[in-house]
């Protein structure tokens, strides 16, 4: 089975589904989308959009009713297309320790998603996740994601890195290949257990082909759709994969064993 591990929800949702026949993609793992991409594509349309995504993504909308419409989106496609999307919740970070806890237990484990995710907290920030790390602790082994592009930082990988360490048993997922810092990236999930790497939206081939060699079996395929496209994304892994084991577990395999698929 062939699985985009990052991608949002569209509008309309038909859009997606379509993205996905097109890239023969099976199935996605999708989180919630602030704000949406839609209409023209300009300069000055893109720009306004990535202003209003840093503020929620930056951590200065962290209210649980801030993401309700999100959540309710969300929702809406995994009822119209259970069969196609993977469920993954994304988290206030500005909510107290047991707010979160209650918010994992009742909103992602309660409503029987697979996973936490996309999480962005603001720059220099990555503690932020600890206590979502913590509540996912809680219930087994339930992946995280984390955004890998800016605004985080080296330092905050490394931050990453060493939360990953302290919960051993919560698969932490860094999407988007870690972005400009790659390099580090690489190094720190090859040198971290129950680390993985996420490749969309990586900006040159050679890093996706280090990626996969230095950690074969803790490296996803991932489009970032509506942001990238699945088709460039899986045509990405498979130039620099041969048939077989390792392009399997990349394309899918991996991330159906954290999402616990059945």
């Amino acid at each position: 089975m062939i699985i985009d591990a990052h991608s949002h929800v569209h509008d309309p949702v038909e859009a997606h589904v379509g993205l996905l026949d097109e890239a023969g993609v099976d199935r996605a793992v999708l989180f919630a989308t602030r704000p949406h991409r839609s209409g023209p594509v300009t300069l000055p349309r893109c720009a306004g959009r990535l202003r209003s995504w840093t503020r929620p993504s930056g951590g200065r909308a962290g209210t649980a009713e801030g993401y309700r419409g999100a959540w309710r989106e969300l929702d809406a496609a995994l009822t119209a297309r259970p069969e196609r999307f993977i469920g993954f919740l994304s988290i206030p970070l500005d909510l107290e320790p047991e707010q979160i806890a209650a918010t994992v237990e009742l909103e992602v484990v309660g409503r029987g998603l697979h996973g936490i995710g996309e999480l962005t907290p603001p720059p220099g920030r990555a503690r932020m996740i600890e206590p979502v790390l913590q509540a996912a602790a809680d219930h087994g082994r339930l992946p995280v994601v984390v955004h890998g592009f800016t605004p985080t930082t080296a330092d905050d990988l490394m931050t990453l890195a060493a939360l990953a360490g302290r919960y051993p048993t919560v698969p932490l997922v860094v999407s988007q290949l870690g972005g400009l810092n790659w390099m580090e990236a690489i190094e720190l999930v090859r040198d971290t257990p129950d680390m993985y790497l996420e490749h969309s939206t990586a900006n040159i081939v050679f890093a996706v082909r280090l990626a996969i060699k230095e950690t074969p079996d803790r490296t996803l395929f991932g489009s970032d759709a509506p942001y990238g496209d699945p088709v460039l994304a899986r045509a990405m892994v498979e130039r620099v994969t041969s048939p077989g084991e390792v392009r399997d577990r990349v394309l899918g395999g991996t991330i159906a064993e954290l999402a616990r698929l059945d």
